[in-house]
Formats: C-alpha cells, structure tokens, sequence
C-alpha cells in the first residue's frame, strides 16, 4: 500500500508482532534488512533489531513513562530521513494499523508528500489470547469479538461499555493492565456477570510469558503487570493455566 509518490525510498510501516521475534513476517524481516533508518518502539526483542542491517541507524522512539517521544516528533523525524532518500522502517510491536498510530503517521507522511506502504503484523490481540489456547471466537461459545484499548487521546470518548456488556461476545482489552479494576467495574455496572471468566496474559508468546485465571469481580485484583492481553468472556474457560503457557513458550 503505497501513499502519494515521493522519493526513491518508501517509509515502511512495519509490524513487529507480539513478541516472540519468530512470529515476524518475511517481509517485515526483507524490509529491516534493507533499510537505513529504523524507528522503533520500546520492548521490543533484541532479536528483531538484529535482523537490521548492520550499518542501519536505530533510534528508540518509545513512549514509555517519562520519555519525551511524542507523535509529533516521531512524525517529524520519519519525514526528515525520508526527505534525505534514506530508506526508513517504523518498526511498531503488533500490528501499525491495532492501536499502533500508523495511519497517523501516514497521514503526517503523504502531507508532505512522501511514500509510505504498511507491512502488517500479528497482533497481541489474537495472538495474546491464542498463546494461552483462547480462541477469540468459538462456534459453540462466541460469535463475535470487540478489541478496546485503555490508552486513549485527550478528549477521545470512552468504550460504550453498556453496549460491550450486552453484546454477548468476548472482550479483548490491551493496555488494560493498569485500568482492569475501572474496566471490570464498568461492565458490571453495565449488566456483564460478576463471575464472567476472565484470562490475562502477559509477555505474551515469550519465554516469561504468564497467566493468570478468574471472574470479571475478581478482576481487578488480579495479579496482572503490564504488558497484558485481557480476555473477557466465556472463552477464557480455554486458557491454559499459568504453568502449562509458562511451559508452551518457552518450548
């Protein structure tokens, strides 16, 4: 997918997957190893930077608590080296387009009339819940499933969280770690069933990958750090127990 036509080089969008650095795509690997500039989220495994070539520039733009990355900047610095021709990734965990900022960024990049195509990767979203044996959906159980994040722009209006509750699907909550006591409390005030099953993972797909096991009114006293995937529905009876995932990624 390719923006308005710019320099030689496109700027490419680039999904890391969840986590485990053998859930990349083939392109998303092509396209390290031919770029010059890498622009790249925080956590990321060290393994996947290491598919860069080995002259690349890297620069860490994370958002982490306290850093001084904005989209704006990160914007602005995608623009300037693709201005010079440099051929540039941003390398985003999961998926650009899933709550990734990418359209944003292509936005910033065709107003200044450059081109950009999207690499797509495995989001935490289906892949988080896969990693503990939850299917997002189930024939017999769930035919419908919602993703809502907990990190959201000034001013963005909250989840319809009375209309989450009456879907009868199941929930999928990123960055939720921090929130999950406000998000379970908003769909029981919203009609969702105390003992609705909840599963939660984090580190999903690495070899520290955890889980942890109970009901929505439990929910906010779980132990669950961040980054987590919150599964929220009658799926989650799937989820394997902490010991078997811990097992399972680290094989």
């Amino acid at each position: 997918m390719l923006g308005v036509a710019g320099p030689p080089y496109p700027v490419s969008l680039v999904g890391a997957g969840p986590g485990d650095p053998e859930l990349l795509t083939v392109r998303a690997v092509r396209r390290l190893r031919e770029a010059e500039v890498v622009l790249h989220d925080r956590l990321l495994d060290p393994e996947v930077l290491g598919h860069a070539r080995p002259d690349a520039l890297l620069v860490d733009v994370g958002k982490g608590p306290g850093e001084s990355w904005t989209q704006e900047r990160i914007n602005d610095l995608l623009v300037e080296h693709a201005r010079a021709g440099r051929r540039v990734v941003r390398l985003k965990g999961g998926d650009p387009f899933l709550f990734g900022r990418g359209r944003e960024e292509a936005d910033a990049l065709e107003a200044a009339g450059l081109a950009w195509e999207v690499v797509p990767g495995v989001s935490s979203a289906l892949a988080g819940p896969a990693a503990m044996g939850v299917p997002v959906t189930h024939r017999r159980v769930s035919a419908a499933v919602t993703i809502v994040t907990c990190s959201r722009a000034v001013g963005e209006a909250e989840p319809d969280w009375a209309a989450l509750a009456q879907l009868g699907g199941t929930i999928v909550v990123l960055m939720g770690a921090a929130a999950r006591g406000e998000v379970a409390g908003h769909l029981m005030r919203a009609g969702l069933a105390p003992a609705t099953p909840v599963a939660a993972v984090t580190n999903a797909t690495r070899p520290d990958q955890r889980v942890v096991l109970g009901t929505l009114d439990e929910l906010g006293v779980l132990p669950v750090d961040a980054p987590a995937v919150i599964v929220i529905g009658a799926v989650a009876r799937y989820a394997a127990g902490a010991a078997d995932a811990a097992a399972l990624a680290a094989a």
